[in-house]
């Protein structure tokens, strides 16, 4: 496996341990229903996150309405502690956890391939 491909796995496999964290702070029943309502409603099974990080902000966003704003900053939070980051959200800018999901995997690819 190139270089390239591995560091995007890693990455991948630490998004999805930050979400899991992240979804882990609502309760460990309340992640196990969150995670069924994804895969029955939105059609997105667990380890599909990273490649369906869009579908997933939007199902998110479905199910948790003004609340997944909260949940989207934990998770990037739990990324960057991960990758060795250090996240800072900025209040006057419109927060999109897409966008700062694919600039933590950005910095990450940049900082491994280093």
């Amino acid at each position: 496996m190139k270089d390239s491909a591995k560091r995007e796995q890693e990455f991948n496999k630490l998004l999805l341990e930050a979400v899991d964290e992240g979804l882990s702070s609502l309760g460990e029943t309340s992640k196990q229903a969150i995670y069924f309502h994804l895969e029955k409603s939105f059609n997105i099974q667990k380890h599909e996150i990273p490649q369906k990080i869009s579908e997933f902000t939007s199902a998110i966003e479905k199910i948790f309405g003004l609340g997944a704003n909260f949940l989207e900053v934990l998770i990037m939070k739990k990324l960057y502690e991960k990758i060795g980051g250090t996240f800072e959200w900025k209040k006057q800018v419109n927060f999109e956890f897409t966008e700062y999901v694919a600039a933590a995997k950005h910095s990450f690819l940049k900082k491994k391939g280093e």
